[in-house]
């Protein structure tokens, strides 16, 4: 598997950056393309080898380092000045209610339709295919069509929901793992707790030394644009190695370190534009540049996901899938996603439609992808088995319901609203 990996991902990474304008109006995001090569790929090596290799340690810090950069990432380019956007209201209930509403919905959906698993692992699936990634349907949030509000909303949650869902996963993977020695939730809690403490302090020291430390090399001149982009490219590096070795959890800490390393930052980088004379004026009017090299690098490993999830649709396909994961999934990425954002947006100003909008476009992505990787390993063979089917097809139920539906459905309410106001312009 190693060796046709190493020539098939690369190639397809290099026809998506070749033909990504003329595949983005075909309709074909780059989901799509890595997982067609990842499955094109593994049909050529035996299922139970590639089984082997999504269990095994390497794999668990593989994807522990790609979902550190990723909170990173969505920790540190939330925009609207404000720790939640634009519109902190209504985020704060898409994530404080509807989030809660919606794991637990599919605990309950879970407990109907696997009546034999355990509540943790029930708690490990919902963690799984609940978050929200726009790795599947990128374009969305770019979308100019969709209303300013809508884009900002599904922009921040989809940044900060896989942070808080987190811990809850930690905890429950405590809980459900077949070498558990924390048999109880208390038990659990006090396992998980010492790991999150070590994870907020190790996070918040070490984001904000680093951007005081990139303020003052900037305000002195000491580094370059290129310096200043590895700085931010090896920070979470740092952190989640910095926190492992004190035995903390390193992702968690990526995700408080982006937040810590974004308000210093920029909080250092406005009071020096405020003065009459800055010699890193033009530098602090545009940092968001300095997220650019993580950023592509965070893409071409979110590319590399995909691939792994195309690889193990083969080895789902070699266990044959039943209908109870396909119902389940289908009920996660609709009903469990819209019904709850709905409700937690009752009596706001949002119009119907935008809620709509905001609950039908919630794909999932790497997020789930990583989560998955995790909670197989330590996991029993057969609850093992269940995650992966279960990851799969909530990740490529999402690659077709939003990376190819969501644009013919904003298409569709789109041209809607713009009727309607033709009728109400008509009328007066």
């Amino acid at each position: 598997m190693l060796i046709p990996a190493l020539i098939v991902l690369p190639a397809a990474i290099l026809i998506r950056a070749l033909a990504a304008r003329q595949l983005d109006r075909w309709n074909i995001a780059a989901p799509v393309l890595m997982v067609l090569c990842g499955v094109a790929t593994a049909l050529f090596v035996r299922p139970d080898s590639l089984l082997r290799v999504f269990n095994t340690e390497i794999a668990q810090h593989v994807a522990e380092i790609i979902l550190a950069m990723l909170l990173f990432v969505d920790a540190t380019e939330v925009r609207g000045g404000r720790l939640w956007g634009h519109a902190p209201g209504i985020v704060g209930r898409v994530l404080l209610i509807a989030l809660p509403v919606s794991l637990a919905a599919a605990m309950l959906l879970g407990t109907v339709m696997y009546p034999n698993l355990s509540w943790p692992l029930l708690l490990v699936i919902a963690c799984v295919v609940i978050p929200s990634d726009f790795a599947a349907a990128e374009r969305v949030v770019r979308d100019r069509r969709l209303p300013a509000q809508v884009r900002s909303v599904l922009n921040v949650e989809s940044g900060f929901n896989d942070g808080l869902v987190s811990p809850i996963f930690l905890f429950a993977l405590i809980l459900a793992r077949s070498d558990n020695t924390a048999d109880t939730a208390e038990k659990a809690i006090a396992t998980a707790l010492p790991f999150a403490i070590k994870a907020i302090i190790g996070g918040a020291v070490v984001g904000s030394v680093i951007a005081i430390l990139l303020f003052l090399a900037v305000r002195a001149g000491w580094t370059s644009d290129q310096g200043r982009r590895i700085t931010v490219l090896t920070t979470p590096l740092l952190t989640y190695g910095a926190t492992v070795a004190i035995g903390g959890n390193g992702f968690v800490a990526s995700f408080v370190c982006g937040i810590a390393f974004r308000y210093v930052y920029r909080g250092f980088a406005a009071r020096d534009l405020r003065k009459p004379v800055s010699r890193a004026r033009e530098h602090f009017s545009r940092p968001s540049s300095d997220l650019q090299l993580l950023e592509e690098v965070t893409g071409i490993l979110t590319m590399a996901m995909w691939f792994v999830v195309g690889a193990a649709a083969v080895v789902v396909a070699s266990f044959g899938v039943r209908w109870q994961p396909i119902v389940f999934c289908l009920a996660a990425l609709t009903v469990l996603r819209i019904v709850p954002v709905m409700l937690s947006l009752a009596g706001t100003r949002m119009s119907y439609r935008d809620r709509f909008l905001v609950g039908t476009l919630g794909p999932r992505g790497t997020t789930s992808i990583v989560f998955g990787l995790l909670a197989i390993n330590g996991l029993s063979e057969t609850a093992e088995d269940t995650v992966l089917t279960l990851t799969v097809a909530c990740v490529l139920g999402s690659v077709l319901l939003h990376g190819l539906g969501a644009t013919p459905l904003i298409n569709g309410l789109m041209s809607g609203r713009s009727r309607a106001r033709e009728l109400t312009t008509a009328r007066k």
